[in-house]
Order: structure tokens, then sequence, then C-alpha cells
């Protein structure tokens, strides 16, 4: 929270995240800290707009007691999806509740240069369209479709994302916009997004992206797992058994060449997701046939993660999720069929419930938890 000048009022701002107003004898109780203490951090609370007065509080003899509450319209996030072929941009408050957005088509081929341009651009239409100006920006989060060093938030060997490699995304963005920029892989966001909106009591969830591409966010223990050069999830590159098709990355078989989106797509002669999607609706006995084999080499691959992490919540999402059961039903019959019954007694295989939000909700979550330090 150092970002919006307030390091030392932590504890007290986290108590009243939730918006429920509280008094300073309640925060007292709850932070267990001292009475001066408490009452200089609600100060640099005031004094930053994190928080503001709200009412007051019934009377137990003498001067009815002053409450307060956090004012999450004090500052704004960027939050910002960048996929394979789209880019979309929302403006958040500092509870990471979109406010407005933009998604437009965009090529990631088309370089580091091009798409964080035209995420300033973007930034700053949206600010203009809110009346607000850069200095309400209290930070930006970033999910990007390929390998992220998170602690530098440089692109580490994307397979999808020509130029990209350590490219300088923070350096960049900072120079356009102000306050912190925090970069992870989308999926990563999506599985933040997903995990802070519907699954917060979840504290093993593993979020699937079924889409141009395929990958893993990996909730573990309450928390995002993402390895050691920030590579962990990345399921869209081990092989499917027993498949040979030569994969964008160079290797032959992987899950990504058989069983995404695109592979689909060339199969079925279809431009786009959508497509694909409008095909199985349509009840074409090829496409809904094509998408659940998909489902079963995705469910393969899955019940080996099933074994090592024994998640409690498996969350498809991405483009081709719209395809509904059609894949659902071939993801849960490999699992299934592959997994262990104690694995996978309790285990739910279900659809994303916060849709193409996730990503932006858990772009803004991924810079408020910085900027807030919560």
């Amino acid at each position: 929270m150092s970002e919006l000048g307030t390091a030392e009022a932590g504890a007290v701002l986290r108590l009243l995240l939730d918006g429920q107003p509280r008094t300073r004898a309640e925060l007292i109780d709850l932070s267990g800290l001292a009475r001066s203490t408490v009452t200089g951090r609600i100060e640099a609370l005031l004094t930053a707009g994190l928080v503001v007065p709200s009412g007051e509080a019934a009377s137990t003899g003498g001067r009815p007691p002053a409450r307060f509450r956090f004012n999450p319209a004090a500052r704004l996030i960027l939050a910002v999806d960048v996929g394979a072929t789209h880019l979309s941009v929302a403006l958040t408050d500092l509870t990471g509740e979109i406010l407005d957005r933009s998604t437009t088509p965009m090529n990631i081929a088309e370089g580091p240069e091009v798409v964080l341009d035209a995420v300033a651009h973007k930034a700053r239409a949206l600010l203009r369209a809110a009346h607000r100006s850069p200095g309400d920006l209290a930070g930006t989060g970033v999910g990007l479709p390929g390998p992220v060093e998170h602690s530098t938030g440089r692109p580490n060997h994307p397979p999808i994302m020509p130029g990209w490699d350590a490219y300088d995304v923070v350096g960049r963005l900072t120079c356009e916009l102000p306050g912190p920029v925090l970069v992870d892989n989308d999926v990563n966001i999506m599985a933040l997004g997903e995990h802070t909106a519907e699954y917060p009591d979840v504290d093993d969830l593993l979020f699937v992206k079924v889409a141009t591409g395929i990958g893993a966010g990996v909730i573990s223990g309450g928390h995002l797992h993402r390895g050691a050069q920030g590579a962990a999830g990345d399921i869209g590159h081990i092989q499917a058994p027993g498949r040979t098709e030569l994969c964008r990355c160079g290797n032959h078989g992987c899950l990504e060449a058989v069983a995404s989106a695109a592979a689909l797509a060339a199969q079925l002669n279809a431009s786009t997701s959508q497509g694909i999607v409008d095909l199985v609706r349509a009840g074409n006995t090829a496409a809904t046939t094509a998408v659940r084999q998909a489902g079963r080499e995705i469910g393969t691959v899955l019940a080996a993660a099933v074994s090592l992490l024994n998640p409690s919540v498996i969350v498809i999402g991405g483009s081709l999720s719209r395809a509904g059961d059609s894949l659902l039903a071939g993801i849960r019959e490999a699992i299934y069929a592959r997994s262990l019954p104690l694995a996978t007694t309790d285990l739910q295989v279900v659809t994303a419930r916060s849709g193409p939000d996730a990503a932006l909700r858990g772009a803004a979550f991924l810079a408020q938890q910085h900027v807030l330090a919560i």
C-alpha cells in the first residue's frame, strides 16, 4: 500500500475492505492495536481518501462514535487482458468492480510496441470517458498469453508471442501510465479472477483455459502457484498420448495441437472459436464429436494433474468452453476414468462462472493486491 502513500495503515484498511462501516473502538478490538495507533492510521487513510466518514454509531452514553468505511472510488485500477487475438482493457474501482471496458481484435504477433501502444491509448480513452485523470490510476494489472517472469513482468520464451521474449512490459507501460504495473500469464489472472469472485473458500483449484491455446492456472493452498520460471500450468505443451501432430512450439503431439480451438477450427473448417460453438449449438454431428474428443484429450492430461495436485474444483474457461456439455463431458469422462477414486470423490469439474470478465477481474486483483498490500 506504499504506492498510495499509506503503508502504515494496512492492518486497519484490511478490516474495512469488506465495505462494513466500523468505529474506532471496533477497529481497536478487531486489530488488537493500541488506540493511538488506530487513530493515527485512520487519519492517514482519511488523508489518502481511502477511508471516508460513514455516519455515527448508536451512542452508549455521551457523544455518538463516528464510523468509517472504505472508499473504493478513491482511485482506479487499469485491468488489461492481452489475448492471442484480442485486447481487453477495463477501468475498475479499488474493489475490482468493472466501471467501463473496451475490447477489440488484436493479434499478439503484431509485437509489444503495437500492442502496448494500443493499451495506453485505450487507457487514456477510458479515463477521459470517466472524467478522470491519469493521476487517478493507482496501478495496472496485465495478463499476457505466455509464460511471464512475475518478478520482472518480462515474457519468458513465450511460444506464440514473436518479439516479446524478455521485453520490458513494465518499463514500457510505466512510461505511459502512472502507478505500478503488475504482469502475469493470462491464465493465471483468469484463475485469480475466478477464485476471488466465485470460489474464495476453495483452497485448491485449477482453472483451465481452452481457446486459441490451452493453459491452466494453479491455485494451491489458497495461493496462485507460478513456478520457478512462470511456466506452471502450461499443460498445452504436454504431449497427448498417441498423438504426433506438429505444434507451433516446434514439438509434436502437444495437447494444444490436437484439442485447442485453433486445432478444431482447422479440422472443422471454422474460422473462429465462436464458429465451432455455433456448429455445436446447431447440432452439427462432426463438430459435437470433435469437441467431445478434444475434451477427452484435455481430460487425459488433467487426470495427471488431479493425481499430482488433488484439486477440489476444476474450472473450464476460455472461448471453447461456450461449447458447453460436449467439451465438459469429454473432460469428465477422461478424468474419472484415469484418476483414483480418492482424488475424484468430491471433485467438481465445472464451466467458468465469471465468463469473459475472469481475466479482467484477475488483472484488477493482481494490481489491487499490490497497491493495497493485501
